[in-house]
């Protein structure tokens, strides 16, 4: 490998690095976890009481919405405080998303 090869193949890592983040650093990053746990009920559902909800339905682009404006009443009356893509990009909160519903 030349010099510039390596130079850039580490760029394009270190610019990249954040979309290899597992959706559940992603969630933890953006908060999420504060509310939300895989298996059981905190202050919002949990990701299973989600995924169930949710099976078999097309609802990401309805999840992603529902995620950057917050809102009340799917799962009671708490309201989930919207999140900003500066706290979790589109390709990291749909691909949380789409790790949540696979429950």
């Amino acid at each position: 490998m030349t010099k510039f090869t390596c130079l850039l193949a580490a760029a394009l890592a270190l610019a990249g690095s954040a979309a290899w983040a597992s959706p559940t650093e992603a969630m933890t990053k953006a908060g999420c976890m504060a509310c939300h746990a895989k298996d059981k009920k905190l202050i919002g559902p949990a990701f299973k009481e989600i995924a169930a909800k949710y099976k078999g339905q097309d609802v990401i682009a309805k999840l992603m919405d529902k995620v950057r404006k917050g809102g009340a009443g799917s799962f009671g009356s708490l309201p989930m405080t919207p999140t900003a893509p500066s706290k979790i990009g589109d390709a990291e909160l749909k691909a949380a998303i789409e790790f949540i519903l696979k429950g």
